[in-house]
């Protein structure tokens, strides 16, 4: 009996009531297991709809997708935020070969977003490959003039977490052709950051920055096996060429949305929590694991809440963003109207990081709040989440700024991620129905008791 009395004074002090927020979680975890929409929901963002570029018509009607589904859930308000967003579009599929020897070998290419087109032509010349943006420098113009960068930096195996390889290899597909650009190079092929070798290109954004528009090279991703092909070529025939052809285009920026459903507050209305992922997609694949996942899961917390007859303390806000892939305009417009409007956020949690088994959050917080939302780990050891750390929360609430605010992104197991992540086969097929609906049962759960204990 002692020893008993002395956990319960543990449970106290973890900030729940144990056999309350017990029993709430697990009929959330019912429901979102056996009585789900968000793998419906998914099916028609990815297999109705497709890819959801920023700026194309599939971009709106996903706008005009979720924004009726969310309507239907009954909420006490829906409504669109208007952004202006990038207009590119691919244009006709790439192509690239290796010559050697006047023979050609085809290898799987695609543009980098944002990145302009060739000449109508294509270009073919020869090959520099280097692994890092600092290696340009020691190069110099004299050897780099006039031919084609080529980095070949893999992300680093040897991390345990993705995400961290993911961020390690980025620079290259982010400034690459800006900084080649600057020692006369004609064009840029970037290793595709996946970790898996394949025949998939893995697009992405480039950014030009503030160079100006006569300097705008041409920049594509090679999948993984091209790299290693070209790579080995090059060993062998140091003067080999390459040729690569795309038409991408940039346009004027268009008109777009954010979609937000929201659920009223009953005790403290002004205090807000929003839970969200991104509606916007690259278009090579249809945006299933980026972020599909992460747009339906956090419906599904609404539709949850709503099913369970929760009422809660303060409002909450399922929001999807637009333009998080080339821009992220709809995540600094959500906080500029927040600004504007003197709105009080306390929380905001994302899935960016695609529909797998769900392992715990990354969260970024002051100690108080990160050690507060640790103590709540035991309610969480039944469905298998077990890691709490500090850490990002997501490029979309990133810009959320409040007096005092907890931001969190739901960490699911990322080891295949970027097998899809920004490709042709980032679709439906890819997305597991239990682990996309896991994902939403513990968001859900985590937003249920951040309302009801909140921070200090």
């Amino acid at each position: 009996m002692k020893k008993r009395f002395i956990l319960l004074g543990l449970y106290s002090c973890f900030g729940f009531c144990q056999s309350t927020d017990e029993q709430q979680l697990k009929d959330i975890y019912q429901q979102a297991l056996t009585n789900s929409e968000c793998y419906s929901w998914l099916d028609h963002l990815t297999n109705t709809i497709g890819g959801r570029l920023t700026g194309s018509a599939n971009a709106q009607k996903a706008v005009d997708y979720t924004q009726s589904e969310l309507q239907k859930l009954g909420l006490d308000r829906v409504y669109l935020q208007e952004v202006m967003v990038p207009h590119w579009e691919r244009g006709a599929k790439e192509t690239a070969y290796i010559e050697i020897s006047k023979k050609k070998i085809s290898v799987p290419v695609c543009a980098l977003g944002m990145s302009v087109a060739t000449p109508e032509k294509g270009i073919l010349a020869e090959v520099i490959e280097v692994h890092s943006i600092k290696e340009l420098e020691t190069l110099g113009t004299e050897k780099i003039k006039g031919k084609i960068v080529f980095f070949n930096r893999p992300m680093e195996n040897a991390l345990i977490e993705p995400m961290e390889a993911y961020r390690g290899a980025g620079d290259q597909r982010g400034s690459g052709p800006r900084e080649a650009s600057k020692y006369g190079a004609i064009g840029v092929i970037v290793r595709s950051l996946s970790l898996r070798l394949d025949d998939f290109p893995h697009t992405g954004a480039t950014r030009y920055g503030d160079i100006p528009k006569t300097q705008y090279i041409p920049g594509a991703a090679i999948s993984t096996k091209g790299a290693e092909l070209l790579s080995k070529s090059l060993k062998v025939n140091p003067h080999l060429k390459f040729f690569l052809k795309q038409s991408c285009k940039k346009y004027e920026d268009v008109l777009s949305y954010n979609v937000i459903g929201e659920i009223k507050g009953t005790e403290h209305p002004e205090k807000i929590m929003v839970v969200g992922g991104h509606l916007d997609s690259w278009d090579l694949g249809t945006g299933a694991q980026d972020d599909g996942a992460g747009v339906v899961q956090s419906m599904e917390v609404l539709r949850l809440f709503k099913i369970l007859n929760y009422k809660p303390k303060n409002t909450i806000r399922a929001v999807l963003f637009m333009n998080e892939e080339n821009g992220v305009r709809g995540g600094n417009k959500y906080n500029e109207q927040a600004q504007a409007n003197k709105e009080n956020h306390i929380f905001a949690l994302e899935s960016d990081s695609g529909g797998f088994t769900p392992r715990g959050f990354t969260i970024d917080a002051d100690d108080t709040s990160l050690a507060k939302i640790q103590g709540w780990k035991p309610l969480f050891e039944p469905y298998q989440l077990h890691l709490f750390m500090k850490g990002h929360s997501g490029s979309d609430v990133e810009p959320l700024k409040s007096d005092r605010i907890v931001k969190v992104g739901l960490k699911p197991d990322t080891q295949r991620y970027f097998d899809y992540h920004h490709a042709a086969n980032d679709t439906f097929e890819a997305v597991n129905k239990r682990e996309l609906e896991l994902g939403a049962a513990a968001m859900a759960s985590l937003m249920y008791l951040m309302d009801q204990y909140g921070i200090d």
